[in-house]
């Protein structure tokens, strides 16, 4: 399993690999935190809304917030290129490039 993610990120080294997930992982639990005032004090609770609605307000709402702490986490232990990498692809699949037309002469 490493192994395929070694070679689908381009990476070398398991101590890099190590790196990577760590910073995964805690980027997700301090997006998840980070987000909770945020949520309340926009009101987005089930007590206002239904459940399913506050579920995706608050995705919606962790979700800028969890690319900002993926940039600043991966600086810290060093794999900014990596994750920036990472994140331009990640928003290239939802905001494609809009294709230009060239006007045939």
């Amino acid at each position: 399993m490493f192994e395929k993610l070694k070679k689908r990120w381009n990476i070398e080294s398991n101590f890099q690999l190590i790196l990577i997930l760590i910073v995964f992982s805690i980027t997700g639990s301090v997006s998840a935190w980070i987000s909770k005032p945020f949520v309340r004090f926009l009101g987005i609770s089930e007590d206002v809304m239904p459940g399913w609605l506050a579920t995706i307000l608050g995705l919606i709402l962790i979700f800028p917030i969890y690319n900002i702490m993926l940039i600043i986490i991966g600086t810290l232990f060093g794999q900014f290129k990596f994750f920036w990498a990472f994140e331009k692809k990640m928003f290239s699949r939802f905001f494609p490039p809009k294709k230009v037309k060239t006007e045939e002469l």
